[in-house]
């Protein structure tokens, strides 16, 4: 009895995906993070200040630091959630995962819609500089990387 009720116990599936989904968010911003500080070091504005050094730096470890926690908490509880969904096929059904996958989709889209309107809005304006056009691609692969598993996942279905 304890076991089935382990199995289709909605609030420990609550808390399962929505750790997965906030781990997920919190590495994605924290990778998104690095990679724009790291595009930063490599195309330097000139008229950035020491401070402006300063900042990159704490955003850097900051930045390593979420994603050395958050990203193998990720990799746990989806490998775990993976696997309870092999064994049973049924759980693939849950409205749970259905509701926040379809609220990560939604998030992921509207990063994407408000990364392109950026991107167009300063090309328009004759703002896009190299590295701000860098910088909108990032925030596109990593948006646009879960979006697509993520409905890649729920169309297996």
């Amino acid at each position: 009895m304890e076991e089935t009720l382990k199995k289709t116990d909605p609030a420990r599936e609550a808390f399962l995906y929505l750790l997965m989904f906030l781990t997920l968010y919190i590495s994605a911003v924290s990778f998104g993070t690095l990679l724009f500080q790291f595009t930063n070091h490599w195309l330097p504005d000139p008229l950035s200040s020491d401070y402006y050094l300063d900042e990159s730096r704490h955003a850097i470890r900051m930045g390593t630091a979420s994603l050395i926690i958050a990203y193998p908490i990720f990799f746990y509880i989806s490998s775990l959630i993976r696997k309870m969904l092999a064994k049973d096929l049924l759980r693939r059904l849950s409205r749970i995962r259905k509701w926040l996958t379809y609220m990560t989709l939604f998030i992921a889209a509207g990063i994407i819609i408000g990364d392109l309107i950026t991107l167009l809005f300063n090309f328009m304006n004759g703002d896009l500089t190299l590295r701000f056009a860098i910088k909108c691609l990032i925030i596109l692969i990593i948006s646009g990387a879960i979006f697509g598993y993520y409905l890649w996942d729920l169309r297996k279905d």
